[in-house]
């Protein structure tokens, strides 16, 4: 009667083992499918960028610093590894589309461009949809995380190698500032 005892207590550990590695690798894939989801919407929004550029260039040729701060915070999200250097290139990048979007107040024909509209408004449908693909992926990241540091998970993830993930945290601080236009010198980009 007790090797039945024993067994079933054996049988029962193995399932929550089971049970608690198959909840660690099912966040763990969510994570990264919520991250390649915002890496898609990143990269639309990459390719877009020059589009929107290369428009505003013909009407407001003079505005070569804001030109070329956006095309340099382009280059820098594209090339940020990781959740957090990318939230703070992004952070960087949305100052500097400020700023382009503040010249279309200063050159009423370009917002007259139909071109710069739809680029616009295609810009604004992807800035959504990467919003709601980063609360999707925080939300995945905080549920592995929070498992991860619970107990006996905790055990069980630090013994199999089971990592917390980085939250993708997009600053409000850019969002809060007015943009900066300059119609003499070209400024000098902000970081």
């Amino acid at each position: 009667m007790a090797g039945l005892i024993l067994l079933g207590l054996l049988v029962l550990v193995i399932v929550f083992a089971i049970a608690m590695y198959n909840g660690l690798v099912r966040l763990k894939v969510q994570c990264d499918n919520a991250w390649a989801d915002i890496d898609v919407q990143l990269k639309r929004r990459y390719d877009l960028i020059p589009n929107l550029v290369e428009t505003v260039k013909g009407y407001a040729a003079h505005e070569k610093g804001t030109l070329e701060a956006v095309i340099n915070a382009r280059n820098a999200a594209m090339s940020a590894t990781g959740p957090a250097d990318k939230a703070a290139a992004e952070n960087v990048l949305s100052g500097a589309l400020k700023s382009l979007f503040a010249l279309s107040e200063a050159y009423p024909q370009l917002r007259a461009i139909e071109a710069f509209t739809s680029l616009q408004n295609s810009l604004s449908q992807i800035e959504d949809t990467v919003q709601n693909a980063r609360r999707y992926y925080n939300a995945v990241v905080r549920d592995l995380n929070t498992k991860i540091l619970q107990f006996p998970t905790n055990i069980f993830a630090g013994i199999l190698g089971f990592k917390q993930r980085e939250f993708f945290e997009v600053s409000n601080t850019a969002e809060r500032e007015a943009p900066k236009v300059s119609f003499g010198s070209p400024a000098a980009p902000t970081a």
